[in-house]
């Protein structure tokens, strides 16, 4: 399953800090594609895949004190429209 993932920063300085010092600390099954930050440095939106949504807890659990998460399962649009028939 993909996942677009918005991240809203509480602490930017702290987040550049951790993750330069430990990466993105994604679990197994957690595969990271691409991210964007916006222009002001306070989200950053990231497509990530997984088999199931709950494979992403632990990685989520790792910067929940700095960030908020919203998660959002994704298809492709040919994926999408090949199951609306």
């Amino acid at each position: 399953m993909l996942f677009i993932v918005i991240e809203r920063f509480k602490d930017p300085a702290l987040i550049g800090k951790r993750f330069k010092s430990k990466g993105r600390m994604l679990p197994e099954g957690v595969a990271y594609h691409a991210s964007w930050v916006d222009a002001a440095g306070t989200r950053c939106f990231q497509v990530m895949e997984a088999a199931n949504p709950e494979l992403l807890n632990p990685w989520v659990t790792c910067w929940n004190d700095v960030m908020d998460f919203e998660i959002v399962p994704v298809l492709t649009s040919a994926e999408f429209w090949a199951k609306s028939g």
